[in-house]
């Protein structure tokens, strides 16, 4: 029995169409990424896992402790500019308060107020973690090729205008 030159409609993937105008390619591109960004971000996690315990800290919570180690800030300040709700921030302030990481500060243009500054364990615990993610990126990056390891060098600007442009509101 000959093969079909075509895929059956029911066991094609998005790889398998052809794009037919510029809006397809736009969506598959983005879902490209959105793909690698996912995977690099579970492996980069769970391969550091097993030398880092602490790695099981939430993402949401690094991400705070990145904010504040600019400066110390309000609750409402932190939940803006995470884009999360307050309430949201206030949990992840509270766990992060239990566990030594942040304290509170009283803010001296509104003593009502209290401003969420990183301790010092905080910035070791987020200094580690920098560390840690370092050491395992630049591990893997030498086992790619050298068109590989250009490749993604020469990417970073253009992500680094992607990350920038995605922490603008939307139009």
């Amino acid at each position: 029995m000959p093969s079909s030159p075509s895929v059956p409609e029911s066991t094609a993937g998005p790889q398998d169409i052809e794009p037919q105008d510029t809006e397809p390619t736009t969506i598959e591109r983005a879902r490209r990424l959105t793909d690698a960004v996912t995977r690099l971000r579970r492996a980069l996690r769970s391969s550091i896992r097993t030398d880092y315990p602490w790695e099981s800290l939430p993402m949401a919570q690094v991400e705070l402790l990145q904010t504040l180690a600019a400066a110390p800030l309000r609750v409402g300040e932190l939940a803006a500019r995470q884009r999360l709700a307050p309430n949201t921030v206030s949990g992840l302030v509270g766990k992060l308060l239990e566990a030594g990481f942040v304290d509170r500060q009283a803010d001296p243009g509104d003593r009502r107020t209290a401003r969420i500054a990183l301790t010092p364990a905080g910035r070791r615990q987020l200094d580690d973690w920098q560390r840690a993610h370092e050491r395992r990126i630049a591990g893997a990056l030498d086992t790619l090729s050298t068109a590989d390891r250009d490749a993604v060098m020469h990417a970073l600007p253009a992500l680094e205008n992607l990350a920038r442009a995605l922490a603008e509101p939307p139009a």
